[in-house]
């Protein structure tokens, strides 16, 4: 008897412990849980996925099943629980498109999980992996939790093609990647047009800007700018960077 009523203060205890977690767990965006914006808005995905380890600057994704006309109602039914508060602000891509993006970085291995619209996501924030490129010193840097861990010689956009300046996170990943100036209006056969075959592409922006190896560049890289745009690297450190990188890593851009 004596046995039975220890593992039933056991359970008891395991029990309260789990309602005592989800209770205090800090809503940086607190809002109704599992309720869909009014009109009847419907959630269609949200990201990152269940398991998904993501880098400090990866935002929450909510995409909605149709255009959402009450963006404030859609955004107070988002909640995002983390065992210590994050700030964060929200931020739209579209009118079906909603982002939670945290106020600087989240911190490094943290548990998130995202209630909205009946949908639920559990994902966790790994070390804190930031590159810093620098275009005055032709730097680019790289530390791991605080601590730089790699410096490599880079080369950036030449004057017309500049690099631009902030913070960006890493959307996509190529080991391989076919580069075609005539994406962003210059024919290849233009004097400044190219169309080339790159590995290690890392992705910073939609708009094409990309960390990779530029064999072709490397007696530029730690000396002057010669890119497109791109953050060049030799083939070493682009295959290092790409092998070490997550989506949702920061890249600041200074200098």
């Amino acid at each position: 008897m004596r046995d039975l009523q220890r593992s039933a203060l056991l359970l008891l205890a395991t029990i309260l412990a789990t309602v005592v977690w989800f209770g205090s767990g800090a809503a940086a965006a607190a809002g109704t849980v599992a309720e869909a914006p009014p009109g009847g808005v419907g959630v269609s995905a949200v990201e990152p996925a269940v398991g998904e380890v993501v880098g400090v600057g990866h935002p929450v994704i909510v995409r909605f099943a149709a255009p959402v006309t009450d963006r404030a109602a859609a955004e107070n039914a988002v909640q995002i629980v983390t065992a210590t508060p994050v700030d964060g602000h929200f931020s739209w891509v579209s009118d079906q498109e909603l982002q939670w993006v945290p106020d600087g970085f989240w911190p490094g291995n943290t548990d998130v999980t995202v209630l909205v619209g009946g949908s639920r996501t559990h994902f966790q924030v790994g070390d804190s992996f930031v590159a810093v490129a620098n275009r005055s010193t032709h730097q680019f840097t790289v530390s791991l939790n605080g601590e730089v861990v790699r410096t490599m010689p880079t080369s950036m956009g030449k004057p017309g093609y500049e690099t631009p300046v902030g913070t960006f996170t890493v959307l996509e990943k190529f080991r391989h990647l076919v580069m075609d100036s005539s994406t962003y209006g210059v024919p290849i056969d233009a004097p400044e047009g190219y169309r080339i075959d790159t590995e290690y592409a890392v992705r910073l922006t939609w708009g094409g800007i990309f960390v990779h190896a530029a064999p072709w560049s490397v007696d530029s890289q730690g000396y002057a700018n010669v890119s497109h745009g791109c953050i060049n690297l030799s083939t070493e450190n682009a295959g290092w960077y790409y092998g070490n990188v997550k989506l949702g890593d920061p890249v600041i851009v200074e200098g």
